[in-house]
């Protein structure tokens, strides 16, 4: 012990310095930590902010329920949502028409060609061929765009314009 006493009282000065540089580097570290702390206070209370006298552990529980049943919601909406789309696929989506005159002296374009297609170019061709005495329609079946029975030319300009409708869709 008398020799530690000899060395501070020899090295007063120096043992003096390197006591205020280590007290210099605990405050130093002291106050890193007591910004760190305020950081993740700051941030818990941002987290708890409006909770009152609730569990966290609770709330984070059922925010991870409703965000189940959100997903399962999802999953719902998209299996109709398929389901409506394979539907579609088979309603009327290109429609083709066409006036004209079926006969030479009858003005107007009276007459005309609708073809009505699904997604698959499957539907139906109708014409109705108005004449000064009569009127006549009729409705030929359209299997991928084209018809097993024979089809006057405007039929086949109704269908050639209902295939191509969706060429045109974009423009106004």
């Amino acid at each position: 012990m008398e020799q530690l006493r000899e060395i501070i009282i020899n090295y007063n000065v120096e043992v003096t310095i390197i006591l205020m540089f280590a007290f210099i580097l605990v405050l130093i570290l002291y106050i890193i930590s007591e910004f760190r702390i305020n950081h993740i206070t700051d941030k818990y209370n941002a987290l708890v902010k409006g909770v009152d006298a609730v569990n966290l552990e609770e709330l984070v529980s059922e925010a991870l329920k409703e965000v189940e049943k959100v997903k399962e919601d999802y999953d719902t909406m998209e299996e109709k949502y398929d389901e409506i789309d394979r539907r579609l696929k088979f309603a009327i989506q290109k429609v083709g028409f066409i006036r004209y005159n079926a006969f030479a002296d009858m003005g107007s374009e009276l007459s005309f060609s609708i073809a009505l297609l699904d997604d698959n170019l499957d539907g139906i061709v109708i014409t109705s061929i108005f004449g000064r005495d009569y009127s006549t329609s009729y409705a030929k079946a359209v299997v991928n765009g084209e018809s097993k029975h024979s089809l006057s030319v405007e039929e086949m300009q109704a269908i050639d314009r209902a295939i191509k409708v969706e060429k045109y869709a974009g423009i106004v």
